[in-house]
Protein backbone atom coordinates (compact mmCIF):
# COMPACT_ATOMS: atom_id res chain seq x y z
CA UNK A 1 0.00 0.00 0.00
CA UNK A 2 1.41 3.36 -1.08
CA UNK A 3 -0.04 6.27 0.92
CA UNK A 4 2.07 8.92 -0.83
CA UNK A 5 0.34 11.48 -3.02
CA UNK A 6 1.63 11.98 -6.55
CA UNK A 7 3.16 15.29 -7.63
CA UNK A 8 -0.02 16.00 -9.60
CA UNK A 9 -2.23 15.32 -6.59
CA UNK A 10 -0.12 17.55 -4.35
CA UNK A 11 -0.33 20.28 -6.99
CA UNK A 12 -4.14 20.05 -6.96
CA UNK A 13 -4.17 20.10 -3.17
CA UNK A 14 -1.98 23.20 -3.01
CA UNK A 15 -3.83 25.08 -5.75
CA UNK A 16 -7.25 24.54 -4.17
CA UNK A 17 -5.94 25.36 -0.70
CA UNK A 18 -4.44 28.65 -1.88
CA UNK A 19 -7.64 29.65 -3.65
CA UNK A 20 -9.88 28.87 -0.67
CA UNK A 21 -7.62 30.45 1.94
CA UNK A 22 -6.63 33.52 -0.04
CA UNK A 23 -9.87 34.43 -1.81
CA UNK A 24 -12.73 32.95 0.23
CA UNK A 25 -11.62 32.74 3.85
CA UNK A 26 -11.36 36.54 4.35
CA UNK A 27 -14.96 37.15 3.22
CA UNK A 28 -16.90 33.98 4.02
CA UNK A 29 -18.14 35.19 7.43
CA UNK A 30 -19.84 38.18 5.81
CA UNK A 31 -21.58 36.06 3.18
CA UNK A 32 -22.63 33.55 5.82
CA UNK A 33 -24.21 36.34 7.83
CA UNK A 34 -25.96 37.69 4.72
CA UNK A 35 -27.10 34.16 3.73
CA UNK A 36 -25.84 34.73 0.19
CA UNK A 37 -23.38 32.98 -2.07
CA UNK A 38 -20.37 35.11 -2.98
CA UNK A 39 -20.88 35.98 -6.66
CA UNK A 40 -17.25 35.39 -7.59
CA UNK A 41 -17.05 31.78 -6.40
CA UNK A 42 -18.63 29.89 -9.31
CA UNK A 43 -16.74 31.88 -11.99
CA UNK A 44 -13.44 31.40 -10.14
CA UNK A 45 -14.00 27.67 -9.66
CA UNK A 46 -14.63 27.46 -13.41
CA UNK A 47 -11.59 29.59 -14.24
CA UNK A 48 -9.33 27.41 -12.10
CA UNK A 49 -10.67 24.22 -13.71
CA UNK A 50 -12.00 22.90 -10.41
CA UNK A 51 -15.53 22.36 -11.79
CA UNK A 52 -14.15 19.69 -14.13
CA UNK A 53 -11.22 18.49 -12.06
CA UNK A 54 -11.73 14.73 -12.55
CA UNK A 55 -13.42 14.80 -15.96
CA UNK A 56 -11.34 13.68 -18.98
CA UNK A 57 -9.82 16.43 -21.10
CA UNK A 58 -11.80 15.25 -24.13
CA UNK A 59 -14.96 16.22 -22.24
CA UNK A 60 -13.72 19.64 -21.16
CA UNK A 61 -12.18 18.61 -17.84
CA UNK A 62 -8.73 18.72 -16.28
CA UNK A 63 -8.04 14.99 -16.55
CA UNK A 64 -7.20 14.45 -12.86
CA UNK A 65 -8.12 11.29 -10.97
CA UNK A 66 -10.82 10.67 -8.37
CA UNK A 67 -8.42 11.06 -5.46
CA UNK A 68 -7.70 14.59 -6.71
CA UNK A 69 -11.44 15.29 -6.48
CA UNK A 70 -11.40 14.14 -2.85
CA UNK A 71 -8.37 16.26 -2.03
CA UNK A 72 -10.04 19.30 -3.58
CA UNK A 73 -13.18 18.72 -1.50
CA UNK A 74 -11.11 18.40 1.69
CA UNK A 75 -9.38 21.71 1.05
CA UNK A 76 -12.58 23.53 0.12
CA UNK A 77 -14.52 22.44 3.19
CA UNK A 78 -11.59 23.25 5.45
CA UNK A 79 -12.55 26.86 4.64
CA UNK A 80 -16.33 26.53 4.28
CA UNK A 81 -18.80 23.74 3.55
CA UNK A 82 -20.57 25.77 0.89
CA UNK A 83 -17.52 25.48 -1.37
CA UNK A 84 -17.47 21.68 -1.17
CA UNK A 85 -21.22 21.46 -1.72
CA UNK A 86 -20.69 22.99 -5.16
CA UNK A 87 -18.39 20.13 -6.14
CA UNK A 88 -20.66 17.53 -4.56
CA UNK A 89 -23.59 18.65 -6.68
CA UNK A 90 -21.97 19.89 -9.88
CA UNK A 91 -19.44 17.05 -10.21
CA UNK A 92 -20.38 14.22 -7.85
CA UNK A 93 -24.13 14.08 -8.32
CA UNK A 94 -24.49 15.40 -11.86
CA UNK A 95 -21.40 15.45 -14.10
CA UNK A 96 -20.09 12.05 -13.00
CA UNK A 97 -23.62 10.69 -13.47
CA UNK A 98 -23.60 11.84 -17.09
CA UNK A 99 -20.06 10.51 -17.50
CA UNK A 100 -21.14 7.11 -16.17
CA UNK A 101 -24.56 6.72 -17.78
CA UNK A 102 -24.70 9.17 -20.66
CA UNK A 103 -24.42 8.56 -24.38
CA UNK A 104 -21.52 10.05 -26.28
CA UNK A 105 -23.88 12.71 -27.63
CA UNK A 106 -25.03 13.60 -24.10
CA UNK A 107 -21.43 13.82 -22.90
CA UNK A 108 -20.53 16.17 -25.73
CA UNK A 109 -23.69 18.21 -25.28
CA UNK A 110 -23.90 18.49 -21.49
CA UNK A 111 -20.77 17.17 -19.79
CA UNK A 112 -18.24 19.19 -21.81
CA UNK A 113 -19.80 22.53 -20.98
CA UNK A 114 -20.31 21.58 -17.34
CA UNK A 115 -16.69 20.47 -16.97
CA UNK A 116 -15.51 23.79 -18.39
CA UNK A 117 -17.84 25.64 -16.03
CA UNK A 118 -19.79 27.22 -18.90
CA UNK A 119 -22.88 25.56 -17.44
CA UNK A 120 -23.65 24.90 -13.76
CA UNK A 121 -25.36 21.66 -12.79
CA UNK A 122 -27.52 20.40 -9.93
CA UNK A 123 -29.21 17.15 -8.84
CA UNK A 124 -32.96 17.05 -8.26
CA UNK A 125 -33.96 13.94 -6.33
CA UNK A 126 -35.46 15.04 -2.99
CA UNK A 127 -39.09 16.14 -2.81
CA UNK A 128 -41.26 17.63 -0.06
CA UNK A 129 -42.43 14.12 0.89
CA UNK A 130 -39.53 12.01 -0.41
CA UNK A 131 -36.12 12.09 1.23
CA UNK A 132 -34.59 8.86 2.52
CA UNK A 133 -37.54 7.04 0.91
CA UNK A 134 -36.68 7.63 -2.75
CA UNK A 135 -39.58 5.42 -3.81
CA UNK A 136 -41.89 8.10 -2.43
CA UNK A 137 -41.13 10.37 -5.41
CA UNK A 138 -44.32 11.88 -6.81
CA UNK A 139 -42.89 13.83 -9.78
CA UNK A 140 -44.03 12.30 -13.05
CA UNK A 141 -42.72 12.22 -16.61
CA UNK A 142 -45.23 11.04 -19.22
CA UNK A 143 -44.01 10.15 -22.69
CA UNK A 144 -45.76 11.85 -25.59
CA UNK A 145 -44.09 11.15 -28.93
CA UNK A 146 -40.47 12.26 -28.77
CA UNK A 147 -40.93 14.19 -25.52
CA UNK A 148 -41.67 13.61 -21.87
CA UNK A 149 -44.07 15.92 -20.02
CA UNK A 150 -42.57 16.55 -16.59
CA UNK A 151 -44.61 17.65 -13.56
CA UNK A 152 -43.67 17.83 -9.89
CA UNK A 153 -41.67 19.67 -7.25
CA UNK A 154 -38.18 19.15 -5.86
CA UNK A 155 -37.01 20.49 -2.50
CA UNK A 156 -33.68 21.11 -0.73
CA UNK A 157 -31.81 21.30 -4.03
CA UNK A 158 -28.32 22.78 -3.82
CA UNK A 159 -27.62 25.31 -6.61
CA UNK A 160 -31.31 25.27 -7.58
CA UNK A 161 -31.29 28.92 -8.63
CA UNK A 162 -27.75 28.86 -10.02
CA UNK A 163 -27.91 25.77 -12.21
CA UNK A 164 -28.34 25.63 -15.97
CA UNK A 165 -28.92 21.86 -16.03
CA UNK A 166 -30.56 19.55 -13.52
CA UNK A 167 -30.38 15.78 -13.31
CA UNK A 168 -34.00 15.02 -12.39
CA UNK A 169 -35.48 11.73 -11.18
CA UNK A 170 -39.18 11.31 -11.97
CA UNK A 171 -41.73 8.51 -12.11
CA UNK A 172 -42.45 7.31 -15.66
CA UNK A 173 -44.41 4.17 -14.79
CA UNK A 174 -46.66 4.48 -11.71
CA UNK A 175 -48.10 1.01 -12.38
CA UNK A 176 -44.94 -0.92 -11.52
CA UNK A 177 -45.40 -3.25 -8.54
CA UNK A 178 -41.84 -2.48 -7.46
CA UNK A 179 -41.72 1.32 -7.06
CA UNK A 180 -37.92 1.25 -7.59
CA UNK A 181 -38.44 0.21 -11.21
CA UNK A 182 -40.78 3.00 -12.21
CA UNK A 183 -38.28 5.86 -11.97
CA UNK A 184 -36.33 7.46 -14.82
CA UNK A 185 -33.52 10.04 -14.97
CA UNK A 186 -33.48 13.13 -17.19
CA UNK A 187 -31.16 16.04 -17.86
CA UNK A 188 -33.48 19.03 -17.74
CA UNK A 189 -32.40 22.42 -19.04
CA UNK A 190 -33.51 24.94 -16.48
CA UNK A 191 -34.50 27.61 -18.98
CA UNK A 192 -37.24 25.32 -20.32
CA UNK A 193 -40.78 26.76 -20.23
CA UNK A 194 -42.64 25.58 -17.14
CA UNK A 195 -39.63 25.52 -14.82
CA UNK A 196 -39.79 27.78 -11.75
CA UNK A 197 -37.45 27.89 -8.77
CA UNK A 198 -36.53 29.84 -5.69
CA UNK A 199 -34.12 30.01 -2.78
CA UNK A 200 -34.63 28.72 0.75
CA UNK A 201 -33.44 30.96 3.59
CA UNK A 202 -33.32 30.51 7.34
CA UNK A 203 -31.17 27.36 7.27
CA UNK A 204 -29.17 26.35 10.31
CA UNK A 205 -25.97 26.08 8.30
CA UNK A 206 -24.47 26.24 4.79
CA UNK A 207 -25.85 29.76 4.73
CA UNK A 208 -23.32 31.09 2.23
CA UNK A 209 -24.50 28.51 -0.27
CA UNK A 210 -27.46 28.21 -2.59
CA UNK A 211 -30.26 25.86 -1.55
CA UNK A 212 -33.72 26.00 -3.08
CA UNK A 213 -36.76 24.41 -4.66
CA UNK A 214 -37.66 23.62 -8.26
CA UNK A 215 -41.18 23.20 -9.67
CA UNK A 216 -42.00 21.63 -13.03
CA UNK A 217 -45.32 22.35 -14.70
CA UNK A 218 -45.88 20.57 -18.01
CA UNK A 219 -42.19 20.89 -18.88
CA UNK A 220 -41.36 19.33 -22.24
CA UNK A 221 -38.18 17.27 -22.00
CA UNK A 222 -36.81 15.85 -25.28
CA UNK A 223 -36.46 12.07 -25.25
CA UNK A 224 -32.77 12.45 -26.08
CA UNK A 225 -32.37 14.11 -22.66
CA UNK A 226 -33.28 10.89 -20.90
CA UNK A 227 -30.27 9.54 -19.04
CA UNK A 228 -30.02 5.77 -19.26
CA UNK A 229 -33.00 3.59 -19.98
CA UNK A 230 -36.58 4.13 -18.91
CA UNK A 231 -37.08 2.63 -15.45
CA UNK A 232 -33.36 2.85 -14.62
CA UNK A 233 -33.67 6.04 -12.59
CA UNK A 234 -33.31 4.48 -9.15
CA UNK A 235 -30.05 2.75 -10.06
CA UNK A 236 -28.73 5.94 -11.63
CA UNK A 237 -29.68 7.98 -8.57
CA UNK A 238 -27.94 5.54 -6.22
CA UNK A 239 -24.81 5.52 -8.40
CA UNK A 240 -24.77 9.32 -8.37
CA UNK A 241 -25.10 9.25 -4.59
CA UNK A 242 -22.04 6.99 -4.38
CA UNK A 243 -20.05 9.76 -6.04
CA UNK A 244 -21.71 12.52 -4.04
CA UNK A 245 -21.12 10.71 -0.75
CA UNK A 246 -17.44 10.40 -1.62
CA UNK A 247 -17.18 14.19 -1.92
CA UNK A 248 -19.13 14.67 1.33
CA UNK A 249 -16.79 12.28 3.16
CA UNK A 250 -13.66 13.99 1.89
CA UNK A 251 -15.12 17.41 2.62
CA UNK A 252 -16.11 16.46 6.17
CA UNK A 253 -12.52 15.31 6.66
CA UNK A 254 -11.43 18.84 5.83
CA UNK A 255 -13.88 20.20 8.38
CA UNK A 256 -12.39 17.95 11.08
CA UNK A 257 -8.97 19.32 10.16
CA UNK A 258 -10.24 22.89 10.35
CA UNK A 259 -11.63 22.25 13.84
CA UNK A 260 -8.33 20.70 14.89
CA UNK A 261 -6.22 23.57 13.57
CA UNK A 262 -8.50 26.20 15.12
CA UNK A 263 -8.43 24.40 18.46
CA UNK A 264 -4.65 24.02 18.51
CA UNK A 265 -4.20 27.68 17.69
CA UNK A 266 -6.63 28.82 20.39
CA UNK A 267 -5.18 26.39 22.96
CA UNK A 268 -1.80 28.11 22.55
CA UNK A 269 -3.23 31.62 22.65
CA UNK A 270 -5.71 31.36 25.52
CA UNK A 271 -4.42 31.62 29.08
CA UNK A 272 -6.26 30.29 32.13
CA UNK A 273 -5.01 29.85 35.68
CA UNK A 274 -1.65 31.21 34.62
CA UNK A 275 -0.88 28.94 31.67
CA UNK A 276 -1.95 28.00 28.13
CA UNK A 277 -5.16 26.00 28.14
CA UNK A 278 -3.37 23.50 25.92
CA UNK A 279 -1.51 22.40 29.04
CA UNK A 280 -4.72 21.04 30.57
CA UNK A 281 -5.32 17.35 29.99
CA UNK A 282 -9.01 17.69 29.18
CA UNK A 283 -8.19 20.09 26.34
CA UNK A 284 -5.46 17.72 25.18
CA UNK A 285 -7.96 14.88 25.20
CA UNK A 286 -10.30 16.76 22.87
CA UNK A 287 -7.48 17.68 20.50
CA UNK A 288 -6.12 14.14 20.47
CA UNK A 289 -9.57 12.84 19.57
CA UNK A 290 -9.68 15.26 16.60
CA UNK A 291 -6.29 13.99 15.44
CA UNK A 292 -7.55 10.41 15.60
CA UNK A 293 -10.79 11.28 13.78
CA UNK A 294 -9.03 13.23 11.04
CA UNK A 295 -6.54 10.47 10.27
CA UNK A 296 -9.22 7.78 10.21
CA UNK A 297 -11.60 9.82 8.04
CA UNK A 298 -8.80 10.67 5.63
CA UNK A 299 -7.81 7.02 5.18
CA UNK A 300 -11.44 6.00 4.65
CA UNK A 301 -12.05 8.50 1.85
CA UNK A 302 -8.67 7.87 0.22
CA UNK A 303 -9.49 4.16 0.11
CA UNK A 304 -12.78 4.93 -1.63
CA UNK A 305 -10.99 7.22 -4.09
CA UNK A 306 -8.40 4.53 -4.80
CA UNK A 307 -11.20 2.05 -5.51
CA UNK A 308 -12.82 4.53 -7.88
CA UNK A 309 -9.51 4.92 -9.68
CA UNK A 310 -9.35 1.14 -10.09
CA UNK A 311 -12.92 0.89 -11.33
CA UNK A 312 -14.02 -1.12 -8.31
CA UNK A 313 -17.52 -0.87 -6.85
CA UNK A 314 -17.25 1.22 -3.67
CA UNK A 315 -20.81 1.67 -2.38
CA UNK A 316 -19.98 0.07 0.97
CA UNK A 317 -16.67 1.88 1.42
CA UNK A 318 -18.06 5.27 0.40
CA UNK A 319 -21.03 4.85 2.73
CA UNK A 320 -18.71 4.04 5.63
CA UNK A 321 -16.46 7.00 4.86
CA UNK A 322 -19.43 9.37 4.65
CA UNK A 323 -21.00 8.09 7.86
CA UNK A 324 -17.81 8.20 9.91
CA UNK A 325 -16.48 11.53 8.60
CA UNK A 326 -19.73 13.48 8.90
CA UNK A 327 -20.50 12.24 12.42
CA UNK A 328 -16.89 12.95 13.44
CA UNK A 329 -16.95 16.43 11.91
CA UNK A 330 -20.01 17.40 13.96
CA UNK A 331 -18.39 16.07 17.14
CA UNK A 332 -15.12 17.82 16.31
CA UNK A 333 -16.93 21.12 15.84
CA UNK A 334 -18.74 20.66 19.13
CA UNK A 335 -15.45 19.97 20.93
CA UNK A 336 -13.83 22.94 19.21
CA UNK A 337 -16.55 25.22 20.56
CA UNK A 338 -16.02 23.76 24.01
CA UNK A 339 -12.30 24.54 23.79
CA UNK A 340 -13.08 28.10 22.70
CA UNK A 341 -15.57 28.54 25.54
CA UNK A 342 -17.91 31.51 25.28
CA UNK A 343 -16.01 32.86 22.29
CA UNK A 344 -16.81 29.68 20.39
CA UNK A 345 -20.49 30.42 20.84
CA UNK A 346 -20.25 33.57 18.69
CA UNK A 347 -19.27 33.98 15.06
CA UNK A 348 -16.21 35.95 16.10
CA UNK A 349 -14.47 32.60 15.70
CA UNK A 350 -15.00 30.16 12.83
CA UNK A 351 -15.90 27.15 14.97
CA UNK A 352 -19.54 28.07 15.51
CA UNK A 353 -20.02 28.10 11.73
CA UNK A 354 -18.28 24.75 11.51
CA UNK A 355 -20.84 23.26 13.89
CA UNK A 356 -23.81 24.66 11.99
CA UNK A 357 -22.42 23.49 8.66
CA UNK A 358 -21.47 20.03 9.91
CA UNK A 359 -24.99 19.09 10.94
CA UNK A 360 -26.37 19.18 7.42
CA UNK A 361 -23.98 16.52 6.13
CA UNK A 362 -25.38 14.07 8.69
CA UNK A 363 -28.73 14.41 6.90
CA UNK A 364 -28.22 14.89 3.16
CA UNK A 365 -27.02 12.15 0.80
CA UNK A 366 -28.16 9.50 3.25
CA UNK A 367 -28.68 10.23 6.92
CA UNK A 368 -26.26 8.80 9.46
CA UNK A 369 -28.99 6.33 10.38
CA UNK A 370 -29.35 5.16 6.76
CA UNK A 371 -25.61 4.54 6.52
CA UNK A 372 -25.64 2.73 9.85
CA UNK A 373 -28.29 0.37 8.49
CA UNK A 374 -26.35 -0.07 5.26
CA UNK A 375 -23.22 -1.12 7.12
CA UNK A 376 -25.20 -3.56 9.26
CA UNK A 377 -26.72 -4.99 6.10
CA UNK A 378 -23.30 -5.61 4.58
CA UNK A 379 -21.96 -7.17 7.79
CA UNK A 380 -24.98 -9.47 8.13
CA UNK A 381 -24.86 -10.30 4.41
CA UNK A 382 -28.40 -9.09 3.89
CA UNK A 383 -27.13 -6.47 1.46
CA UNK A 384 -25.23 -7.14 -1.75
CA UNK A 385 -24.22 -4.83 -4.61
CA UNK A 386 -25.23 -6.20 -7.99
CA UNK A 387 -23.31 -5.17 -11.12
CA UNK A 388 -24.60 -2.06 -12.88
CA UNK A 389 -25.23 -1.81 -16.60
CA UNK A 390 -22.91 1.20 -16.65
CA UNK A 391 -20.08 1.31 -14.12
CA UNK A 392 -18.14 4.47 -13.31
CA UNK A 393 -15.06 4.29 -15.59
CA UNK A 394 -11.76 3.47 -13.92
CA UNK A 395 -9.13 6.19 -14.11
CA UNK A 396 -7.04 5.71 -17.23
CA UNK A 397 -4.39 8.41 -17.67
CA UNK A 398 -4.20 7.90 -21.44
CA UNK A 399 -7.99 8.24 -21.87
CA UNK A 400 -8.32 11.08 -19.34
CA UNK A 401 -5.61 13.16 -21.01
Amino acid sequence: MDFALSDEQRMVQQMVREFACREVAPVIRDYDRAQEMAPFILPRLAELGILGICIPVRYGGQGMDYISLGLACEELEAVDTTLRVILSVHIGLNSLGIFQWGTEEQKQRFLTRQARGDKIACFALTEPAAGSDVTGIKSTARRVGNEYILNGEKMWISLATKADNALVIARTNPEMLDPHEGLTAFVVEMDSPGVSRGDIHGKLGVRAGSTGWIAFQDVKVPAENRLGEEGEGFKIAMACLDNGRYTVASGATGLIRACLEASVKYAHERQAFGREIGKFQLVQHKIAWMVQSYEAARLLYLRAGWMKNKGQRNTRETSLAKWFATDASFQAASEAIQIHGAYGYSDEYEVERYLRNAKGAMIYEGTSEIHQLMQAGYALEYRHDNPLRCELPAYDEDFWQ
